[in-house]
């Protein structure tokens, strides 16, 4: 890995796809966001991982490899949070007016998360996602699990999913 200049960060990120988890390192700009870092302008073509842990999921049995680096085409991921414990500043203001919090299940390849979406107290959870028409969700105080993997549970305050890739459900 390159030297970080002082206006850089490490930050130890969990990227998904429809058949792959990575959990590694990004190199971001210091004052920069990370947990919002796939909404902004200066996203890149790939998400660059370094010392990245993978499980893959495709063709059955899950399998582990470790890389020093690691390319993921930023179009083919499915969701994308800090590693715990690490969190930052959530991406809304608690005091807006005419928000909720609404219980979602939500279904990213082989992982379902239990979580919530934020949407206006005027509508529907429907109308809500139809008038959204953002690339990342957020979805707040999620709980992570994969079937394949029993002793996988991870608890986040805050991770974006990609509404080209997840199913959404409410129990």
């Amino acid at each position: 890995m390159r030297q970080l200049t002082e206006e850089e960060k490490l930050a130890t990120v969990m990227v998904y796809t429809n058949d792959m988890l990575a959990r590694g390192e990004v190199i971001a700009k210091e004052n920069a966001r990370v947990s919002i870092w796939l909404r902004t302008q200066g996203v890149p073509n790939y998400i660059h991982l370094h010392k990245p842990q993978v499980i893959s999921f495709a063709g059955g049995t899950p399998k582990t490899f470790a890389f020093s680096e690691i390319f993921i085409p930023t179009v083919q991921v499915a969701a994308f949070h800090l590693a715990p414990p690490a969190r930052e500043v959530l991406d809304y203001d608690a005091s807006e007016q005419n928000r909720m919090m609404q219980s979602m299940d939500v279904m990213v390849g082989p992982f379902v998360l239990k979580g919530k979406i934020r949407i206006s107290m005027q509508t529907d959870v429907a109308t809500s996602l139809d008038v959204m028409r953002t690339l990342w969700l957020s979805i707040y105080d999620a709980e992570i699990a994969n079937p394949h993997l029993p002793q996988f549970n991870i608890q986040v305050p805050m991770l974006l999913v990609n509404s080209n890739y997840v199913t959404l459900g409410i129990t």
